[in-house]
This record gives C-alpha cells, structure tokens and sequence, in this order.
C-alpha cells in the first residue's frame, strides 16, 4: 500500500508540472493539452479529491513504510502547485480588467461595476460542469437552412423567468478543428451567463469535414447569422445588435464571418443577405491558415497537413491564395467591429503567437477597439468548464459586450 500511495502521487504530480509546462512536441501535445487543461481548470476539485485518497490510503496504512512518507511529500507539493493554479485561474480577472482598461473610451466605456448575476457563482464554480438553470429557456434543433441537414440546425437560449424582448443576440460557433464538435458541447458557460443578463444567445451547428470542403463551414455560419436577423425577432431577440464568439476552430470561423460582411465568396446564394456583426469575441481561435511562422502548430506541419487532408482538401503551395482568404490575419480591415480576443499562454493546441501577430494586425488598421487578454497558466478549451478562469473571463466578456452596445447605438455624426 505504501508503495502503490507512492505510484499515485508521483502521478499527480506530473499532472500539475504538465499544467506549468507543458510539453509542445509530437506525439505528446494531445496528452499534455488534455493533462493540463483538466488540471488547471480544475485545481481545487484535484486538491479535495487528493486530500481525500491521502486519508483513505492513511486508513489502510500507506504510512507504515517511508514510501508512504514519500508520497505525502510529494502530495503536499502537489497541493502547492495545485493552489498555484488555482490562484493563477482567480488573477484572470485582474488580467481581463487591464485588456479592458486599455480600450475604454468615451464611446466605449467598459464598465467597472459590480457584477449583477453573482448570485450562485460559487456553487457553479465547484460544480464545474456547466448545467442549464431551470431559468434558461431552450429551442433546440432549428432549421437555419432550410435543407433539413442535420447540421444546418442551430438552439436557442433564452431567459424563462423574465422572457426577453428586444435583448441584444449572441452567435456562437462551436469547435472541434472544423471535423467534429456539436452546439451543445461548448460555450454553455458565457452563454447561460449571458442569458442571466437578459441576452439570447444562439448555438449554431454547421458542416464538417472530411466530408465538407471549405468554404462550407464559413457558409453555413453566415447563412445563420442571416436567420437570425430575418428571425430571432420571434424569439425576443434584437437583430440590430448581434454579437459572435466561438472557440479554436469557431474562434477562428467568428473572427472570419466578423471581417467578412458580404463576402460573396462566403454567401453563394445569399450574396445581398446582412452577415454584419456588432462585436466579435474569439476565444484560442486559429487566425492564420497559411503555415507562417505565426501560425505554425506544434512542430509546424500539423496545421497545414489537417487543412490540406481535411479541411481545404488542396495544397497550400497549389493554392495559397485559399489559405491566405481563409486567414482573419489577412482579413483584417478599417470598418471591423469591436474585438476581444483571448488566448492562453500554455494552450499547445493553438500557439499564442497567433493571437499576438493577428491583434497587432487588427489594430494597426481597425478604428473599433481591439481587447487582447493573454492569460498565464490557460490552457486550450479554458472557456469549457466552469471554472475561475472561465468566470473572469465570462464577466469581462459581458463588459466588453455592453461596450460594444453602447457604441453601437450611439447616434452617428452627421456627414460632411
């Protein structure tokens, strides 16, 4: 027993040391990704459920031998790490506040405020799993096509308690490396929060590959930010300000819809429709396509050989002008709107590099504000569970939003 409380510790601890460093080569970043996310985004629940296996193993003597011994030593380390993580989760809010700070202005004052919707945040924070509140009001598996494919269908999140009309619109697009992934797997944290807020938010499902090629996925996003300015109306939303946000591969599909408003490219078929968005939230989004230096993953061929199997289904040096087309780097343009972007320093998935070459390229050109929040210690996917991390960066998120509603209702100059 000594022994094997010895074996478990060590393993822990590993855990934590990949949560702090994580390794970024093959075949190991899909591991240490998954380690460190679970880890770090969930540093105190790791903390209860080890102090409570110390005890258990005590009761069936794991102390009666120095491995034992050992192993609390090393436990206790552990606990140091695991508190480290927990503390470095809580100081996202102070890193969010600062993004914010740097981009409040007159016409876009972010405010500072207390928080409305704190009532029950810790109970959710401990439970981790985001779960819909009987107060949040769900229409599932709309339409949005038209076509009656399984993926041109989209849910709604409304309030129950107070049905909203006329409430600001949240889009969100889901990840999943443009193959897999599902609305109802991510963004449920911001999105219930939102909806506590008095927002509508909507969860969208588009093609994957292999069997789509792009541009599919960029279509289908557009075609459902068209829906809803044609319909969510009907639900107690307000067309005249729609927001966008999505995570990895939906970070990157919001950032593209948001710089691309009527792209005939990306609205065959719907060319005249209004795909505009009032504000763009990406979270770890993939903003650079064409295997740059910016946007080398890993070892810095996994990228381009996903795109080129799966995704574009062509090569980069055939047709780089796809790539590049598909790149928000390279969309980027004076009339964007409003962004926040946020990135994690440890995300192995989707290097934070990215994040800084295509802020450092929007606001060399955007007249909105550009927020840029770079969070120590995160992860890929910190958005996910409801952790601390993930509750700073949902409140700064709703600040950023009531900014961007702010300017974006503001009576416009006269012309010249």
């Amino acid at each position: 027993m000594p022994f094997v409380y010895l074996g478990v510790t060590i393993l822990g601890a590993l855990g934590v040391l990949l949560a702090y460093r994580p390794v970024r080569k093959e075949p190991w970043s899909n591991p240490t990704f998954f380690i460190g996310w679970l880890v770090g985004e969930l540093a105190l629940q790791n903390v209860v459920w080890q102090v409570g296996a110390t005890v258990a193993f005590g009761v069936f003597g794991a102390f009666r031998a120095w491995e034992g011994w050992l192993g609390l030593a090393v436990a206790l380390a552990s606990w140091v790490g695991l508190v480290g993580l927990a503390v470095s989760g809580k100081r996202a809010t102070r890193v969010v506040r600062a993004a914010l700070a740097d981009v409040s202005r007159e016409d876009f004052p972010v405010s500072g405020g207390p928080d409305p919707s704190s009532s029950g945040r810790f109970w959710r924070v401990t439970r981790a799993i985001p779960m819909k509140g009987r107060a949040v009001q769900s229409v599932k598996n709309i339409d949005y096509w038209g076509d009656g494919q399984r993926r041109h269908r989209l849910d709604i999140y409304r309030s129950r308690l107070a049905p909203p009309a006329g409430a600001p619109v949240m889009v969100y697009i889901h990840g999943g490396a443009w193959v897999t992934g599902d609305k109802r797997e991510q963004g449920k944290p911001m999105m219930y929060e939102l909806v506590a807020r008095g927002w509508v938010c909507v969860a969208i499902n588009y093609r994957l590959s292999p069997k789509a090629v792009w541009p599919a996925h960029i279509v289908d996003a557009k075609r459902a930010v068209a829906w809803v300015r044609s319909h969510i109306a009907e639900y107690g939303g307000d067309p005249s300000f729609i927001a966008v946000s999505g995570g990895s591969a939906g970070g990157h599909l919001s950032a593209l819809l948001a710089l691309t408003p009527g792209d005939p490219a990306f609205q065959p078929g719907f060319e005249g429709a209004d795909t505009s968005v009032h504000a763009c939230v990406p979270f770890y989004g993939v903003m650079d396509l064409t295997g740059s230096d910016e946007a080398a993953n890993r070892d810095g061929t996994e990228l381009r050989r996903l795109l080129e199997r799966h995704v574009m289904q062509t090569g980069a040096l055939e047709h780089p002008e796809i790539f590049r087309a598909a790149s928000p780097t390279y969309r980027v343009q004076m009339d964007a709107p409003p962004f926040f972007v946020l990135h994690g320093q440890n995300d192995t998935l989707v290097p934070v590099a990215m994040a800084r070459a295509f802020v450092d390229a929007l606001r060399a050109v955007s007249r909105a504000p550009v927020a840029y929040a770079e969070l120590p210690l995160a992860q890929h996917a910190f958005d996910v569970l409801a952790s601390l991390r993930c509750q700073a960066t949902t409140n700064g998120v709703a600040a950023f939003l009531d900014a961007a509603r702010v300017m974006a209702t503001a009576p416009q100059p006269p012309l010249p």
